[in-house]
């Protein structure tokens, strides 16, 4: 199998170092608009990797990186992601994205039928949330007859929290910065509707050194399957966790004006609040220490006659031997391992999110395998 990698920041490298370790990878070609230096567990990976300078604004160079593969693997952002997965379709490879943007990822799903006739699949939103979390929530549902409530709760954290956010860059800031902004997607009462960033903070215990975090809702994580099971389940939800005091340091923050995308004027010189916050807070909060990625799922409901509450975990650590980051591995490898099942045809033709296409068994054996442990406690 023959794969093609866009984008060689953190996400993209980490997908590629896992694809490099599977025996039926023949091929991994990885693109990016720059190559720099390749990370370390990188290097070495001999000729069955190789490396391409590309512009994803340039379809034709697109179309010909496209030629050479069997399956695209998109870590860049989002705002690529519509043109590319049409050009997926038009080339006849399979396509996967790490998502983000829900509007983008329904403008994908039009596609659908396109990618039937072209006997591929797309499959938008696979990263750890929306992706890993949604695939968990979507084998939850399926163990009841009927479902109440559905809480989906996932943070990327140090190790060890450090004053006065306990938090350090996993991912980016500016992503970072529009989930604390941005209304949050919530189906209530059957109906979707949306709840302020960092409101309804609540505490999720922990077993062992994370103990207990704070959740509160941030956009994204739901995705679509908001819209799939708006009129068929009351209530279902997404939060970030945090260690506890983040949110409303945060809310504070944001109340003042400082996350503010209006201009203003400081000593004569325009200035946009939130640039200078991602500016500064981002050098600060970039500390590149041992992390670790915390994931539940929470189905409420009921199996014959019976009324009950179930629940999965995920809690994932920093990989020292190989430098490889928990959020790294949560994300890139799910990423890979979408990949890997699309190119073995163990995904049908057309548009579907996670949640719709990956057969969960397979997918925890897969990261199972990698290290990455699903349980139910």
């Amino acid at each position: 199998m023959r794969f093609l990698v866009l984008g060689a920041g953190l996400q993209g490298s980490a997908c590629t170092f896992d694809l490099l370790r599977q025996d039926s990878v023949t091929q991994v070609l990885l693109a990016d608009q720059a190559i720099g230096t390749l990370p370390a567990f990188l290097r070495g990976a001999g000729d069955r990797l190789t490396t391409l300078t590309l512009d994803v604004r340039d379809e034709t160079a697109v179309r010909a990186a496209f030629a050479r593969c069997d399956a695209v693997l998109s870590a860049i952002p989002y705002y690529f992601n519509g043109t590319l997965a049409r050009l997926a379709v038009e080339c006849g490879v399979h396509f996967t994205d790490l998502g983000g943007n829900t509007e983008i990822v329904r403008e994908q799903k039009t596609l659908h039928d396109a990618a039937v006739a072209r006997g591929v699949s797309l499959v938008p939103d696979t990263g750890l949330a929306p992706g890993m979390v949604n695939i968990i929530a979507q084998h939850g549902i399926d163990q009841f007859d009927a479902v109440e409530k559905v809480q989906l709760f996932v943070g990327g954290l140090p190790q060890v929290p450090e004053p006065p956010l306990g938090y350090q860059i996993a991912y980016s800031i500016e992503g970072m910065v529009d989930y604390y902004t941005t209304p949050s997607l919530v189906v209530r009462d059957g109906a979707i509707t949306t709840v302020d960033a960092l409101s309804e903070v609540e505490a999720v215990p922990f077993t062992g050194a994370l103990g207990t975090l704070e959740a509160f809702h941030t956009a994204g994580g739901l995705s679509t399957m908001a819209y799939r099971y708006a009129g068929r389940i009351p209530t279902m939800e997404y939060k970030t966790l945090r260690f506890p005091g983040h949110a409303a340091i945060m809310a504070a923050i944001r109340g003042l004006g400082l996350l503010g995308t209006d201009a203003v004027s400081v000593k004569g010189t325009s200035v946009v609040p939130r640039d200078v916050f991602v500016k500064v807070a981002g050098d600060v909060l970039r500390k590149g220490k041992p992390d670790v990625v915390a994931l539940r799922v929470v189905v409420t409901g009921t199996k014959a006659g019976v009324r009950r509450a179930r629940a999965w975990e995920v809690v994932d650590h920093y990989d020292a031997e190989h430098g490889v980051t928990a959020m790294m591995r949560t994300t890139g490898y799910t990423l890979a391992i979408t990949g890997l099942l699309q190119a073995s045809g163990a995904i049908a033709p057309g548009v579907h999110t996670p949640d719709e296409c990956v057969p969960a068994e397979r997918y925890f054996a897969m990261l199972a395998a990698r290290g990455v442990v699903v349980a139910e406690v």
